[in-house]
């Protein structure tokens, strides 16, 4: 039986995305996105929860986040959890897991920006690109 591995998230950038390239050329843009959640705890007092996501967009939909997206945009974020492993120079196991978007809509319309035709990115395929592709740790 086949798995489902599937993600959906709306919130705001929390800082500018990051766009690179690998080796090979291929365009690379990073952003980080805060999506909160509010709920009344036993005490009847409201909380806010928030949880960040690192988001990582390759080739075309990279080029577009990074040239439309800003921090505080409000976006919709689809695609997958992967999960990366790397050794520290000390020798130390580190592991980051990271939504590889597949699809970027653009929420709003802050500071006059354009945007792409219908406000959203276009869904692209290139997301499988192999770990030791990705150029930051």
């Amino acid at each position: 039986m086949a798995g489902l591995n599937k993600v959906m998230v709306i919130g705001n950038l929390g800082a500018d995305p990051e766009m690179r390239y690998t080796a090979d050329g291929t365009a690379l843009t990073s952003f980080r996105v805060a999506s909160s959640r509010n709920y009344s705890g036993r005490d009847g007092e409201r909380h806010e929860e928030t949880e960040w996501f690192s988001v990582v967009t390759w080739q075309k939909l990279a080029e577009q986040c990074s040239q439309f997206l800003q921090k505080g945009r409000k976006v919709y974020v689809e695609g997958r959890l992967q999960t990366r492993s790397w050794d520290t120079p000390d020798g130390q196991k580190k592991y980051r897991t990271e939504v590889i978007a597949e699809r970027v809509l653009f929420l709003d319309r802050t500071g006059g920006m354009p945007m792409p035709e219908d406000g959203e990115a276009l869904p692209v395929g290139g997301g499988d690109v192999a770990p030791e592709d990705i150029p930051f740790e």
